[in-house]
């Protein structure tokens, strides 16, 4: 009889260390010590006090650098009632998640706008700013019920359907336009999950701004998280090297770009990017790259547009393409509304470089504004938003951001590599897309696939322009 074989001698096993039986700082150290401790995780666990935990962490992560200790240790904070400005200023990290409140499906209260404390010492600029805000979120709201009556004028009530799902069809519609007219002063609330290293340098960044809600938007979220971590970002502070780099400018020639139209240029790409991609998809055959890139230089264009293409032929509406497409890249300039600015940086995968809000490259109104003949409505909002922005500016010109509406045109440089390409373009030129980034991403697209179409060919779009030269799907 055949002897059963011997278990083995180490089994796997997978399992969750709770936040509820250790701390976050406990969790960070159990997970650090495994690289000097041969025992299980939970084991070590039950050796790590928090105060041991205090005592590790401040030799080996602050006193030694060892800073990626911090990024096991996780934090969910709920941030409420600040400006998007500000919101900005703190998901402008790349290695966090955030959920914000959306201004498409609800509507917005008519007092939740932010009023800087800057201004306390200047009450007739202060009340300048209060009553503008206040005329904008008036207009907004007289905007939404003209849009909403136009609308209820051109689409029926469908078969079957209630009246409460009626009017919100409308609404959302609506409102989905009519937020164009919000200043970036409007309130809104953000959920945050970040490790404690990302928290970190969040915390030195929003510390470190020229703008009092920012700074102390930072030191609240420092305290919250010194609750959770408080070793971890024990020394989160303000940076005068990033002060410097935060530092808003005054423009010298404002007027030189103003009235600047929604534009796409493509100003860069890889033109031995199929060299290259090919060179990488031998790479991962063995062997140094040296060897890997003579072997691409050494095929036709043909035959290396027929290995990329075998790579991606076959890619499904969820999938990403290989690692290797990161290294083909493209430059972008985007001059487009700030309502769209604030969705194109939540592809964080991308380099974005965007300029202090400004009201100089004019604005956009949403088409369902002109067609429910409220146009003169919302320019003269824009024209009191643009008359703030003049006054604050006088002042300081980071505080003038606060009057710019989501409509004012922002410029923005992109550098995105041709993976983040697939999942930008696939994303954004969805019919689901919202029209103000729908419309700029179709464009950019456009040019990505007139300057390198062979790479472009296997990209599984939702909803295909007419143009695409690649069949309809």
């Amino acid at each position: 009889m055949r002897q059963p074989l011997p278990a083995p001698a180490h089994r796997r096993r997978i399992y969750p260390l709770s936040p509820r039986k250790l701390t976050e700082e406990q969790i960070a150290v159990t997970f650090a010590m495994t690289s000097r401790r041969p025992e299980p995780f939970d084991e070590i666990a039950t050796q790590v006090s928090a105060e041991r935990a205090a005592d590790f962490n401040e030799r080996w992560v602050v006193g030694y650098g060892h800073a990626s200790v911090a990024e096991h240790a996780i934090v969910h904070l709920a941030v409420e009632n600040i400006s998007r400005l500000a919101c900005d200023a703190l998901e402008d990290n790349r290695l966090a998640s955030y959920t914000e409140k959306s201004s498409r499906y609800q509507v917005i209260d008519p007092e939740s706008f932010h009023v800087p404390s800057e201004l306390d010492a200047k009450p007739a600029l202060r009340a300048e700013y209060v009553s503008t805000c206040r005329a904008l979120f008036t207009t907004y709201s007289q905007l939404i019920d003209g849009v909403t009556s136009h609308l209820r004028s051109l689409q029926s009530q469908r078969d079957g359907e209630s009246n409460s799902a009626y009017r919100l069809r409308l609404r959302r519609q609506a409102t989905d336009a009519c937020r164009a007219i919000l200043p970036a002063s409007t309130l809104t609330n953000v959920g945050l999950t970040a490790n404690a290293r990302t928290l970190e340098h969040a915390i030195s960044k929003l510390m470190s701004s020229d703008l009092a809600e920012e700074r102390n938007v930072g030191s609240e979220l420092r305290e919250q998280g010194r609750s959770i971590t408080p070793t971890l970002v024990k020394y989160a502070d303000h940076s005068p090297y990033l002060a410097g780099l935060r530092r808003i400018p005054v423009a010298e020639d404002e007027s030189a770009t103003s009235a600047a139209p929604v534009t796409v240029r493509l100003l860069d790409y890889d033109r031995d990017a199929t060299c290259k991609l090919a060179a990488a998809l031998q790479f991962r055959r063995g062997g140094d790259y040296g060897h890997a890139l003579s072997l691409s230089e050494a095929m036709t264009e043909t035959e290396r547009i027929k290995l990329i293409d075998r790579t991606v032929r076959d890619i499904g509406p969820h999938d990403a393409p290989p690692r290797e497409f990161e290294l083909a890249g493209y430059t972008f300039e985007f001059v487009f509304d700030y309502g769209a600015m604030r969705e194109f940086r939540r592809h964080r995968m991308q380099t974005y470089l965007g300029q202090p809000l400004t009201v100089v490259n004019g604005y956009d109104t949403p088409p369902l504004v002109d067609e429910s003949g409220l146009t003169e409505m919302f320019d003269q909002a824009v024209s009191q938003s643009e008359q703030l922005y003049s006054a604050l500016a006088g002042e300081s010109p980071a505080l003038a951001q606060y009057a710019v509406t989501h409509a004012h045109r922002q410029r923005v440089l992109s550098r995105m590599n041709l993976r983040e390409c697939y999942h930008l373009f696939k994303l954004r030129s969805s019919a689901q897309a919202h029209r103000s980034i729908r419309e700029p991403v179709l464009e950019a697209m456009r040019l990505a696939v007139e300057a390198q179409p062979e790479l472009f060919r296997h990209l599984p779009l939702r909803n295909a322009p007419a143009w695409w030269p690649f069949g309809r799907g």
